[in-house]
């Protein structure tokens, strides 16, 4: 097979439909075959859509029909043919074969790909490279494609910088222990649990940042909500307070979805999902323990519980829920307090479930050192990043949204490793 020639050459199922043309070369997966005496239908599925390839055997090559009776199901092949129209063909379209090449067979499937399979999520990902074969698992990760898209676009327009920041680090990003430690020559270092400290001295100097930054952290759950390693949308701006960064996180957000919904019509069709731009709704800590004491759910002193996020989603549907006036207990040490015993941190609730935790940062080192010993933390271990401080830093503030759990929530998904490919939790190491 010349794949040069066949690049240039080749028509894409989904434009047999809207183009013309009458004599076609496509390449595709084997979706479904099918037999009736002397004729052979084969489904052909690409990137794009499917077609019906539609053999009579009196009517082409012995050699094509003889592939078509014994092709297996996910088969690769190079189909050239007529096309014609055929009222009982999905799409009004058939192609009568004139040739076909095998370009890759096929073993028997381990798992059904076919896009209503009943096979369960643990060995759909112990295949997941054949799972990914199936369109409605590539409309999640088309889906995806647009946020982390829509999510660039925004904050360009915002007048953000794209940055990288380390993923090897010497100490705790955010206290506490949940790390997974590394070798790095004769040293101990840890994979980060967030790019939140190096955000911050950037945000210091360029005042607009933002990244698509990977993390790790290493806490024993198992649920349907949290990975081990995951993907994170994450913002950082100066001069900027908690209700500035609230304003763009809710912004962006809206900018996502609607790019969605203009984008990816046919993908959310194929999930069933009906998808709205949400509204934004702003609640102090204070006002949510309320709303939880007259509904006699249970919540923490600093904390939401699960019971009350799933609330705040029914009382707010399709609404951002911004939660600020967080008690400084329950927030990092780098969270700037509000008083005594308030912060200028927040939680954001889209759908019943946390999406985005953020605030404004303590820029004042002596404020910082006395905050991590609070915590339990040694300011030595953070010397580095107290120091960034001491030269001229301006009031900061920032978020992160996490893309799987954004992914899995705009799309009603009931498990997170349904959004990530290759999902990384506390059992799974591959594929």
């Amino acid at each position: 097979m010349d794949l040069q020639k066949l690049t240039k050459n080749r028509l894409l199922i989904k434009d047999i439909f809207s183009k013309n043309k009458k004599n076609v070369e496509i390449v595709g997966w084997v979706h479904q075959t099918r037999s009736l005496g002397k004729i052979r239908f084969l489904l052909l599925r690409d990137i794009s859509g499917i077609v019906q390839i539609t053999g009579l055997k009196t009517k082409v090559p012995g050699k094509v029909f003889e592939i078509m009776d014994k092709i297996s199901r996910e088969s690769v092949i190079y189909v050239r043919g007529e096309v014609v129209e055929s009222k009982q063909a999905p799409g009004g379209k058939e192609i009568i074969p004139n040739e076909i090449e095998v370009l890759a067979t096929a073993d028997e499937l381990p798992i059904d790909v076919l896009d209503f399979s009943k096979t369960e999520l643990p060995k759909r990902l112990d295949y997941r490279f054949l799972d990914l074969h199936r369109r409605r698992i590539q409309a999640i990760f088309r889906i995806q494609s647009t946020i982390i898209q829509g999510f660039r676009e925004f904050m360009i327009k915002e007048g953000a910088v794209e940055c990288a920041f380390p993923s090897i680090i010497s100490s705790s990003s955010e206290g506490g222990t949940e790390l997974f430690e590394a070798k790095y020559f004769e040293k101990k270092a840890y994979l980060s649990q967030s790019c939140q400290l190096y955000k911050q001295m950037l945000a210091c100097s360029m005042e607009k940042v933002f990244a698509l930054f990977t993390v790790w952290r290493a806490e024993k759950h198992n649920t349907i909500r949290h990975l081990n390693e995951s993907r994170q949308l994450d913002y950082e701006q100066a001069f900027a307070d908690e209700f500035v960064v609230m304003d763009v996180l809710a912004r962006c957000v809206k900018y996502i979805i609607k790019k969605i919904l203009e984008e990816n019509k046919e993908d959310l069709e194929s999930l069933g999902v009906k998808l709205k731009v949400p509204k934004t709704k702003y609640l102090t800590f204070a006002e949510v323990s309320d709303i939880m004491k007259k509904s006699k759910i249970p919540m923490g002193k600093d904390d939401l519980s699960g019971e009350a996020e799933k609330k705040l989603g029914e009382l707010f549907p399709d609404t951002i829920v911004f939660v600020h006036d967080w008690p400084i207990s329950g927030k990092p040490f780098y969270i700037m307090p509000k008083g005594e015993k308030l912060s200028r941190g927040f939680d954001a609730i889209y759908k019943g479930m946390e999406i985005s935790s953020g605030g404004q940062r303590i820029h004042i080192p002596e404020l910082l050192e006395k905050r991590l010993k609070e915590k339990g933390l040694k300011p030595k271990d953070f010397k580095s990043y107290i120091d960034s401080f001491r030269y001229g830093a301006p009031p900061h503030a920032g978020w992160g949204v996490g893309l799987e759990r954004l992914t899995m929530l705009i799309l009603d998904l009931p498990n997170i490793r349904e959004a990530c490919l290759f999902p990384r939790d506390r059992d799974r190491l591959v594929p």
